[in-house]
């Protein structure tokens, strides 16, 4: 029965049998983690060979004949810059392998610009008086993160099911102190939306007050596709080629949920005047990163195609999780008339948005309960959710049974804040 039309005898009604559930869940004692979007044991277990594919082979070198063991090579090793200009669809020349994050790589992509500019020509970001970023919300807490560290103002632009919402884009950009906006642009933390070919576009195409505006296009689930059928996305280097913009965007991904968290491969790629303006002032900060590392990747997966294929064992287990997610919401909220979400066809997430002013709430009680989830408000910049209302869901790491645990837990949890709140305003 839906919530919202509930008599207030109805909802004091229902509110003592969500108690009871509540309690009874309180006396199981859970200890249960859904709040970071980590692979579980068996996808690491199923990336265990790249661990000694050199070893077994005797072979440190790269195509034409570096040696990975030593010093060189600032901008990644040949066979890795191909292997992720054909995932991302971009020649060679536009990429610059780096370490093991591609979060370092974005934060020291907007340290450069506070430091020296976006080029040669332009005047360090620290000079100006305000720098401004658009975030699309729901969104990433660690690219808030990272604005609020640098001392970048954040502007919330909603989200759409077609990406962010372009009218309010295109008027924002008009502000001059508009620096750049965050994008994740498929499968999207956490909402698990792919931008529209339209989105792409229009993104490519802004005419920024700003000359030093800058795309930072976070494709970090360009292959976490759940089905066989994926979802495709329209390439924003071409298509800011093609409306004179060439230079407006940088995008990143990393193998970090495709092999190892923590010891993967991160790229960054970008027109080629970005790239060489990068490297000229890395050529500074490093001598080259993990080559063997980079190497032991492209041994092991060996094309576009093998990371394709590869990628289909961690569809195999994450399907059934993301399924089972979907379908206790569906069974559990989808009559009360108090949530909303979108069934995700890729990524690591699941959105959820509860009634409005109750995520803390629910939040907090799924603490109470043994069940800890991403904290309320932490999808949007300084942790603040205007409507304190969306929720994010990592089914990945906890295993199906334990999982079914906490989507029992967050769904009681979420009725009973529900009315709760209801009943603050019931006659």
């Amino acid at each position: 029965m839906n919530y919202t039309s509930m008599s207030k005898q109805e909802l004091l009604n229902e509110k003592q049998v969500l108690c009871e559930l509540y309690n009874n869940i309180l006396s199981e004692k859970l200890s249960l983690d859904m709040s970071r979007g980590k692979p579980e044991k068996r996808q690491l277990d199923i990336s265990e060979k790249i661990l000694t594919v050199l070893s077994e082979n005797k072979d440190c070198f790269s195509e034409n004949g570096t040696d990975c063991r030593n010093y060189g090579i600032l901008d990644g090793i040949d066979e890795a810059k191909k292997l992720f200009a054909d995932i991302l669809d971009v020649s060679s020349e536009n990429v610059f392998v780096g370490g093991n994050s591609s979060l370092n790589m974005m934060f020291d992509t907007l340290m450069r610009f506070m430091v020296f500019g976006v080029s040669k020509e332009a005047k360090p970001w620290s000079e100006n008086k305000k720098n401004i970023f658009l975030c699309p919300v729901p969104g990433y807490d660690r690219h808030f993160a990272v604005c609020e560290t640098l001392g970048i103002e954040m502007v919330n632009v909603p989200m759409t099911k077609e990406g962010p919402d372009m009218d309010i884009v295109e008027e924002l950009v008009k502000n001059p102190d508009v620096r750049g906006i965050w994008c994740v642009p498929k499968y999207s933390n956490p909402e698990g939306v792919t931008y529209s070919d339209e989105t792409v576009k229009r993104m490519a195409a802004l005419k920024p007050a700003s000359s030093d505006f800058r795309i930072m296009w976070d494709n970090a689930y360009c292959v976490h596709h759940l089905y066989d059928e994926e979802t495709p996305l329209l390439n924003i280097i071409d298509e800011c080629e093609k409306a004179g913009n060439p230079d407006m965007v940088y995008v990143y991904t990393s193998t970090s949920k495709i092999s190892f968290p923590g010891a993967g491969v991160a790229v960054m790629a970008s027109s080629k005047a970005n790239i060489d303006y990068t490297k000229s002032i890395m050529n500074f900060q490093t001598i080259g990163y993990d080559k063997l590392n980079m190497l032991r990747h492209v041994k092991y997966f060996g094309d576009a195609k093998g990371v394709k294929e590869y990628m289909k064992k961690h569809a195999d287990i994450l399907r059934p999780k993301f399924e089972m997610v979907v379908e206790t919401l569906e069974k559990e909220l989808s009559d009360k008339g108090i949530a909303s979400w979108i069934k995700p066809q890729g990524g690591y997430f699941v959105s959820l948005n509860v009634l409005e002013g109750t995520a803390k709430r629910t939040v907090s009680l799924c603490k109470d309960a043994g069940v800890v989830l991403t904290g309320a408000g932490a999808t949007f910049p300084y942790g603040k959710d205007p409507e304190d209302r969306n929720i994010r869901i990592a089914p990945s790491f906890p295993t199906v049974e334990d999982l079914k645990s906490a989507m029992r837990v967050l769904c009681v949890c979420t009725r009973l804040s529900a009315v709760e709140k209801l009943l603050e305003s019931a006659k």
